[in-house]
């Protein structure tokens, strides 16, 4: 039974996420300005010439934010991408392999899981090379062990299946009971738990780029322009409130997406 306003709430979301999207494809044709250049004075207020204003620079607020749409939606899709590969696999591959190679590998994802992933990606990042592939895969490192933990739950749950032991005595590889056995009885949940690491990515690459340890400028994603712009607050300039925006509503559609897609996914499973 659908939740009323449940239908409504998931077509706006999917328009926004399609909005962002779209608006990411085609930022160096919509932009009015290269979003690095200073076409202005400093934090100027909503123009004709500048839709949303100037930031810190004088540079064109709108335009910015168009190409830090671009480097938000890649490194958070980058990052969950990678998670969830990594994660999936490593899980699937101790389950397969038993016995006390699966009770070490999961003690030492148990290890890293333990210890505060905001904490344990700054050190990192402070440590190796300030570049944005040292954040994708410190990052999708990070959100592999929470991946982990789901991979390894379904892999149990599969690994008791008649067919799976059918497999064993058959005397089929690893490889093969991964790929053609357990990846395609779990490609459900697994692209759920997508969406989800999606969203929280997007929120974790913005905050370490407020803290200064993100993306890199002249670069910029959301979590760099408020970070840019939040001194403005202070004598009432709202140029880190529509990054800020931007980043709650595409957590917010994600989240509202996935769990739309779960419902359904759930309703098929059960012949609703």
């Amino acid at each position: 039974m659908k939740t009323p306003g449940s239908l409504p709430g998931t077509v706006i979301a999917i328009f926004v996420l399609a909005l962002l999207l779209t608006a990411a494809l085609i930022a160096p044709w919509l932009a009015p300005y290269d979003g690095s250049a200073i076409t202005g004075d400093l934090w100027q207020p909503m123009s004709a010439q500048h839709w949303l204003g100037t930031d810190n620079l004088g540079r064109d607020l709108f335009s910015r934010l168009l190409y830090g749409t671009r480097l938000t939606l890649l490194f958070a899709f980058a990052i969950a991408l990678l998670a969830m590969i990594a994660g999936t696999l490593i899980s699937f591959l101790a389950v397969s392999l038993g016995g006390r190679k699966e009770q070490v590998i999961s003690r030492i994802n148990d290890l890293f899981m333990s210890l505060p992933s905001l904490i344990l990606s700054l050190v990192a990042l402070a440590v190796l090379p300030q570049e944005n592939l040292t954040l994708i895969v410190v990052l999708a490192a990070i959100e592999a062990t929470r991946v982990y933990r789901l991979g390894y739950a379904l892999a149990k749950q599969i690994s008791a299946m008649e067919y799976m032991e059918a497999t064993l005595l058959a005397g089929e590889s690893h490889r093969w009971r991964i790929f053609h056995e357990m990846l395609p009885n779990a490609w459900v949940p697994l692209l759920t738990e997508f969406g989800v690491r999606f969203g929280y990515c997007v929120l974790f690459v913005s905050t370490l780029s407020f803290l200064g340890l993100g993306v890199q400028p002249p670069a910029a994603d959301w979590g760099s322009i408020v970070r840019e712009n939040r001194d403005g607050i202070l004598f009432g300039v709202s140029a880190a409130f529509y990054p800020a925006i931007a980043i709650a509503l595409l957590v917010i559609s994600t989240n509202m997406v996935v769990d739309a897609l779960s419902r359904y996914w759930q309703r098929q499973a059960g012949g609703q």
